[in-house]
């Protein structure tokens, strides 16, 4: 049976037309894929060439026309950037070293139809691009210098032109090394309300003047090496509308930047050892910066372009996988690593030069699994008894360290395992050890650091007691009696008194007068009688007689008689006591010198029982030597005298210093000293009597006294030559 169409042939047509037009739409799209894919070209070789006026080529030949390439820069770190799409790469070598003008070094990297030139530069400059048949030629660096040179002073007058709109510009640029070696950068600007604007990236500090202009005579770049600041170069630049200062460091630095009126001042420091330290801790990333600028790339992709920045090998898992998309502008490159690795839960291992990167779970199982690897292997490694000789340090005190290490229960905690043991053999100074080959191994280096000899110190301390003192004592005595005719005169009242009564026993003859009465001699021979003493203000000294002069007169009716005594007393004493002893580094050593007192006290059970003071010099020292040669010392120096007794028990007084003093090698340090002024000036007298002019002084005594005690302290160590422990 004979099937007849329905479609008539003006319908027919109309499907025709419209299947044409579907095929025509679909070539169309395809066109341009077919067209990339035949087009598609292959980096074959690069070279590089010098020009003159410092500037370089870079030839980049491919097997067909490139592709116009997307060109960027970064500032920080300088580098240009060109990006090929749809180009890959044959090269074998990735890093090629230049020296041309400010160029360091390029790289050429490739992956997924893409190939990057990159140029590290140490400061950017200019650049042109050009295609040339299947050449992709670039020219780095400008000649716009030499312009200036061929157009004479025409390129200044339109510079001076440009900026003649501008009010406000900059007078002076100037350099100077302050007190503490930062270097000062001190701009002069005529007004003082310009707006300054400073950024610090790398080791370049860049302070941008708006709206202010530069004159031709400051655009230039300063040399400041010799001045021994972390300033190295200092530029100066003008860009047609601003100005702007480069301040070119090295090494760790830290910046301050403040404005007095129309002065605007850059201080540049270099960090200390501490102040660097302090900076790591707060940021840890200490990487060589770079900038990374992808969408979807692949994660292994970005791990090669890390690898070939550091020059590190790279060793990845084949669990790595997936793509990330980031962009990251001059940021160390291990803070960049980190970000990338937990933004996709890997982790990281680097052993030596090369870098091991997995999942986080992957590393932490296959350590656990080397740990317990490496214990089964330690409880099947076969013992064996090695004999280590102690040389300078105690065999035992080294055994007592795995002892105390041991009894904890742990023995990762000690460098025996629950298989070793230890003997100690005192006499030959030696330890007998059981264990397995790597223990062993790892006891003998630990000897090796600990069995050392110990640098010695000798100290000298040196107490010095200087004394000096002056005292005088002047007084008087008076005796009066009523029945006395003869003047007697002679060393003091006592003898005055006795010559009367020998006279008067004696029938001595009548001089000047009645002798005295009989009734009166009781009195008379009492020099301390309340007849005979009618004042008594002697000098009376701490020590000693002092000298005296008497005279007495004797009347008819009784006699009178007066005592002058006086003493003067001066002395000067000084006392010196040097302890000197010999110990080693963090030793303590203890010299003392002097002798006990015993004395008698009474004991709990009521006998009598013989006790004992100290009364002694003593030294005790702790020295700690420091790496710079220096010594710590914690000194205690005593030193003590007897006073006086007390009810048959000693009175010890005590001088005593106690303090921690870190002192050079060789150098004397006062350690401490005690000062003493003792001051007395007393006056007894009769009332009134005493106070009349001139007749006054016979009715008071005086007392002068002034004393002075000085005690300095001295210490001086020194480091004994030892070659053996010098060495270590």
């Amino acid at each position: 049976m004979a099937h007849q169409s329905n479609i008539t042939g003006k319908e027919r047509g109309g499907l025709v037309k419209s299947a044409i037009k579907t095929l025509v739409a679909a070539i169309s799209l395809l066109l341009p894929t077919w067209a990339l894919a035949a087009g598609s070209a292959t980096l074959k070789n690069v070279s590089f060439s010098s020009l003159p006026g410092d500037r370089f080529e870079v030839r980049m030949d491919f097997n067909s026309r490139p592709p116009e390439p997307k060109g960027y820069t970064i500032d920080k770190p300088a580098r240009l950037v060109m990006d090929f799409e749809g180009v890959d790469s044959e090269l074998t070598e990735k890093k090629f070293p230049l020296s041309f003008g400010s160029a360091k070094s390029a790289n050429v990297l490739s992956d997924g139809g893409r190939t990057r030139l990159i140029l590290n530069m140490v400061e950017l400059e200019s650049y042109k691009s050009r295609i040339e048949a299947n050449s992709f030629i670039m020219t780095v660096g400008s000649s716009e210098m030499q312009d200036v040179n061929k157009k004479g002073t025409s390129f200044a007058d339109k510079i001076a032109s440009d900026v003649s709109g501008y009010g406000n510009s900059i007078k002076d640029v100037d350099f100077r090394r302050g007190e503490n070696g930062e270097g000062k950068i001190i701009i002069s600007i005529t007004d003082p309300n310009t707006n300054v604007n400073v950024e610090d990236a790398g080791d370049q500090i860049t302070v941008n003047f708006a709206d202010t202009q530069l004159p031709i005579a400051l655009r230039r770049k300063l040399d400041v090496v010799d001045f021994a600041t972390p300033v190295q170069f200092v530029g100066s630049d003008y860009d047609g509308g601003n100005s702007v200062i480069t301040i070119k460091s090295t090494g760790e630095y830290d910046y301050m930047a403040y404005q007095t009126d129309t002065e605007y001042v850059v201080s540049v420091k270099r960090l200390t050892a501490k102040e660097q330290e302090e900076r790591v801790q707060k940021f840890s990333y200490v990487g060589q910066k770079l900038s990374l600028n992808f969408q979807d790339i692949p994660v292994r992709s970005v791990l090669q372009l890390i690898a070939d920045f550091t020059d590190l090998n790279l060793v990845a898992s084949d669990t790595v996988e997936g793509k990330i998309t980031l962009r990251l502008d001059n940021v160390p490159w291990d803070q960049a690593l980190d970000l990338v690795l937990k933004t996709k839960g890997l982790d990281k291992r680097q052993i030596g030069n090369v870098l091991m990167v997995a999942p986080a779970a992957e590393i932490a199982a296959r350590e656990r699994e080397e740990v317990e690897t490496a214990k089964q292997l330690e409880e099947l490694a076969p013992l064996r008894t090695e004999f280590v000789q102690i040389l300078y340090a105690d065999a035992g005190d080294i055994f007592q360290l795995f002892k105390k290490a041991k009894a904890s229960g742990d023995s990762t905690k000690s460098m025996l395992s629950d298989r070793g043991s230890a003997t100690v053999d005192g006499r030959t100074n030696s330890i007998f050890l059981t264990e397995t080959e790597e223990r062993i191994q790892q006891f003998r280096e630990f000897v090796k650091r600990v069995d050392i000899p110990v640098r010695q110190v000798s100290i000298e301390a040196r107490i010095v007691k200087a004394t000096s003192g002056f005292r005088e004592d002047l007084g008087v005595m008076w005796g009066l009696d009523a029945n006395a005719g003869d003047l007697f005169a002679n060393g003091s009242i006592n003898n005055v008194l006795s010559d009367n009564n020998r006279i008067f026993r004696s029938g001595g003859p009548d001089i000047g007068g009645t002798l005295i009465d009989p009734d009166d001699l009781d009195l008379i021979s009492t020099p301390t009688g309340a007849d005979s003493m009618v004042m008594d203000l002697r000098a009376k000294p701490e020590a000693g007689d002092p000298g005296s002069f008497a005279i007495g007169l004797l009347g008819s009716d009784g006699w009178l008689s007066v005592e002058l005594s006086a003493m003067e007393k001066t002395g000067k004493g000084e006392v010196v006591s040097q302890p000197k002893v010999i110990t080693g580094d963090k030793q303590k050593a203890i010299i003392k010198s002097g002798e006990e007192i015993g004395y008698q006290e009474a004991a709990n059970s009521g006998a009598t029982t013989t006790s004992f003071k100290e009364a002694v010099l003593k030294l005790e020292v702790t020295p700690q030597i420091t790496p710079d040669d220096r010594i710590i010392m914690d000194l205690v120096v005593t030193k003590d005298r007897i006073e006086r007794f007390v009810a048959g028990i000693p009175v010890i007084s005590t001088t005593e210093l106690t303090t921690r003093v870190l002192v050079a090698n060789g150098e004397t340090v006062v350690l401490g000293g005690i000062f003493e002024n003792d001051t007395l000036d007393e006056v007894s007298k009769i009332p009134f009597l005493g106070d009349l002019p001139m007749v006054g002084r016979f009715f008071r005594s005086t007392t002068r006294k002034d004393s002075k005690t000085e005690l300095l302290i001295f210490v001086t160590p020194r480091l004994l030559k030892d070659p053996l422990a010098d060495k270590h």
